[in-house]
């Protein structure tokens, strides 16, 4: 084969490279959004629990954030007030969306004591060991968009305090969409957030 030959066969592989690459914008689909800072968290409803503590687990609840994601709406500016906590219809994605046009969503879960939706059938020691180890009562793993690193090092009287806190809560039924895996199109909407680290 001529070397003229096998640059044409060399530009055409490239041209028809760059044609399917060309085709798939990886921000097409997607828009900005602002997320919403929770201001405010659900009152606690009469429990068993001491007063004392359950305050001081709203207190960590609110300082740690988990109305940010768990609180439907806040993930794209628009927290819902009757949803408090009650878990998150718009996802996260865990994946890169911009390397793969499916990335991996988990969908933030209904934190509230709904036996249904929600954490009403989990004890208080299985919350503490969730928020500690990072293993649901199913055994599984949280995903990478739960800080479980961090909060390994509460200590157990403060998660015991969150979990109080989280038990005490009017009940509230929402469903949250069912996580994907990558490679799985989404159904629900999803937004993606990360830290990216350059290659030089």
């Amino acid at each position: 084969m001529s070397g003229t030959l096998q640059r044409l066969i060399a530009v055409a592989a490239l041209l028809a490279v760059a044609g399917c690459a060309g085709s798939w914008k990886p921000t097409e689909g997607y828009e900005q959004v602002t997320p919403a800072a929770v201001p405010d968290l659900p009152d606690p409803a009469e429990s068993a629990y001491p007063a004392e503590q359950v305050d001081q687990g709203r207190y960590l609840v609110e300082l740690l954030g988990c109305g940010n994601c768990h609180t439907d709406g806040a993930l794209i500016g628009e927290p819902n007030a009757t949803r408090l906590l009650a878990g998150s219809a718009v996802g996260i994605a865990w994946s890169n969306p911009l390397e793969v046009r499916n990335p991996g969503v988990v969908y933030p879960s209904n934190l509230t004591p709904d036996r249904e939706t929600g954490i009403g059938d989990w004890s208080v020691w299985q919350i503490v060991a969730m928020l500690q180890s990072g293993v649901d009562t199913h055994g599984g793993r949280p995903l990478a968009v739960m800080p479980r690193v961090a909060y390994s090092k509460l200590r157990t009287e403060d998660a015991t305090a969150i979990a109080m806190y989280l038990k005490s809560l009017p009940a509230v039924e929402h469903k949250v969409p069912a996580n994907v895996g990558p490679g799985r199109r989404a159904r629900s909407p999803f937004v993606h957030f990360g830290v990216y680290r350059s290659r030089r």
